[in-house]
């Protein structure tokens, strides 16, 4: 018991950050019509914005927190309105290479912008006996916690905002149809770009979570990046709650897989039993399969 405590708890940990990144992937999706293979480093490059200054401004963790969201806000704005906006007319399949450039670009980018060494971030709560629960003699600390509830919180404000917003309802418009949402009036290019930026502030705050784990580095939301896919796989592209489920899914089977099963296997089996889900249900657990009438 106190074994499998401790993997869910540190399966909601890791699952609140697969859920950001999910989000922000799902997000673009609806409104852009494309996969965003560079959410990853998207977040990362805000990451080091973050951790430089930190390290070199002296800055506190909170204050370059909230400077690495709004230069996520801005680098959503300028991806959107420099490069995929002008894009628009392109098939799906040229947009989604074209986000495979950008990370390509932003890798190019990091190492003259920062330097090649890794950088570090703190946790927002540091981890010490006085900074810990014990539930059942599983013990989670205070910034798991802390992360759980942000992310949480974060992601039910988005899920009100699209449920009760007059912009919320312009961007479910927008995903379900952009041809009409345009005719009645909906300022798609708008709703484009905020989604954009939503999902870039999403996929920085992932990064911040996860940097005290594995130092800020180019690579450091790859695991988070294709875990956040097979969660949006899982859970349905049609669906905005769908990715959040499958998110935690995700963590909690892959955990207790690597824990109960073997290290070499545990993630073979867990994308192997997504795959098994896929098969019963092809559009995801919340998804639902598109009908166009003509």
């Amino acid at each position: 018991m106190e074994t499998t405590l401790r993997i869910f708890f540190s399966s909601l940990e890791t699952g609140s950050v697969y859920a950001l990144a999910s989000l922000g992937i799902v997000l673009i999706f609806r409104t852009s019509k494309t996969t965003n293979f560079a959410q990853g480093v998207i977040g990362t490059f805000n990451g080091y914005i973050a951790a430089t200054l930190f390290l070199k401004w002296g800055w506190g963790i909170w204050e370059v927190t909230a400077c690495a969201l709004f230069t996520a806000f801005l680098t959503g704005i300028l991806i959107d309105t420099i490069i995929i906006r002008p894009a628009s007319k392109v098939n799906p399949v040229s947009k989604q290479i074209i986000t495979l450039g950008l990370i390509m670009i932003i890798l190019g980018i990091l190492p003259w912008l920062f330097g090649i060494d890794f950088l570090s971030l703190p946790r927002f709560i540091p981890i010490t006996e006085s900074t810990r629960i014990s539930v059942l003699g599983a013990s989670i600390t205070y910034n798991a916690i802390f992360v759980i509830l942000v992310s949480s919180t974060l992601m039910g404000l988005l899920f009100w905002f699209l449920k009760y917003t007059k912009w919320g309802l312009a961007i479910r418009v927008t995903a379900a149809d952009d041809t009409t949402s345009k005719l009645m009036g909906v300022p798609t290019k708008t709703v484009t770009m905020i989604s954009w930026a939503t999902a870039a502030m999403f996929g920085t705050l992932a990064a911040i979570f996860i940097a005290p784990q594995t130092n800020v580095n180019p690579l450091m939301l790859a695991d988070v990046q294709i875990n956040a896919f097979f969660a949006a796989v899982l859970g349905g592209f049609t669906s905005f709650i769908g990715p959040v489920v499958g998110a935690f899914i995700l963590a909690i089977s892959k955990n207790l897989s690597l824990i109960y099963i073997s290290d070499e296997w545990g993630n073979v089996i867990v994308y192997l039993l997504v795959l098994v889900v896929l098969f019963i249900k092809p559009y995801g657990l919340f998804g639902k399969k598109g009908v166009k009438k003509v």
